[in-house]
């Protein structure tokens, strides 16, 4: 027979193994919302980001409205909807992944650093965001590359099954880990927004009961987004123009090579490329994000004491 340690010991590894796929089913839900409503912004942002100085007789992309007028004239909205599957299937393991693993962190470090609270969540949001960001890499190359696509770029991919043959074939698993560096130094991202997140969920006085505000998680979530995005934008121009090189001899070497043509070419505005568009997306896609996801951990907590 079981001895009494046992059972309880047993009962904490399933009621953590159920808590544990309560974030996960949580952060994708909430992520594939986020990433339905917002990717015409995403496709506009990316191509922002990816266009450095005109070449002969290529029409830059001008502003947010400019590139989703543009990609609507040109390409209606199967254009706008560029990057939708592997988008949704990033999203899936991304969020997961990243909630899953926070929330672990959370609890499992609380007794080492718990008395420094916010060095318990800048450690948590840090490595959970590495996990998902390195497990996750191939599936945004994929999104990047078909956002971006159109007749004149040197890549065209039929769908995400074809996109990840063909780099395969073509690039090799290098080819899936391109702008990883890049992302991993995004890190520091989430590194100021979740804890931020977390320090006004506090000052709002939001908690887990039901009359809490879903106005004081949107305010939250959008500062806290806002405030993040900002801070560390630069890594994404660059890693959407590392991620887009599928022709040798690649114009960016890496990253310390790449802020140095783009500082020479494009100045320091040409880090900051689409960060309007990156603004208007992200803020509410990250408000959606953290609200749906509150939303359905609640809706679970309900269900489990029924």
């Amino acid at each position: 027979m079981m001895s009494k340690t046992s059972i309880e010991h047993w009962w904490k590894q399933f009621a953590q193994s159920h808590e544990n796929l309560k974030h996960s089913i949580a952060g994708a839900g909430a992520g594939i919302v986020s990433s339905i409503v917002t990717c015409p912004l995403d496709v506009a942002k990316t191509r922002l980001q990816n266009q450095s100085i005109a070449g002969p007789g290529e029409k830059l992309y001008k502003g947010t409205v400019g590139t989703l007028s543009r990609i609507w004239r040109e390409e209606g909205i199967r254009g706008l909807y560029r990057g939708l599957g592997p988008t949704i299937l990033g999203y899936l393991p991304t969020w997961a992944i990243y909630f899953t693993a926070y929330d672990y962190c959370k609890s499992h470090w609380a007794e080492e650093i718990g008395h420094k609270e916010w060095l318990l969540h800048i450690t948590s949001a840090m490595t959970a965001g590495a996990t998902s960001t390195t497990l996750t890499n191939p599936l945004w190359v994929i999104k990047t590359r078909l956002m971006t696509q159109n007749e004149r770029t040197a890549y065209r991919y039929n769908n995400t099954l074809h996109a990840l043959i063909t780099i395969g074939k073509e690039e090799g698993f290098r080819g899936f880990y391109k702008g990883l560096g890049p992302s991993l130094i995004g890190i520091s991202h989430v590194a100021v927004q979740f804890p931020l997140y977390e320090k006004l969920k506090h000052a709002f006085h939001v908690d887990n009961d039901e009359r809490s505000g879903s106005s004081s998680i949107l305010l939250a979530s959008s500062l806290s987004k806002m405030a993040a995005s900002l801070a560390t934008y630069p890594h994404e121009v660059i890693r959407t123009r590392l991620q887009n090189q599928t022709r040798r001899p690649y114009k960016y070497k890496g990253i310390l090579h790449a802020i140095n043509v783009m500082s020479k070419e494009e100045g320091v505005r040409g880090f900051y490329k689409g960060l309007t568009t990156n603004l208007v997306r992200t803020v509410p896609a990250s408000a959606m994000t953290i609200l749906t996801y509150e939303m359905i951990v609640r809706t679970l907590d309900t269900w489990k004491n029924l």
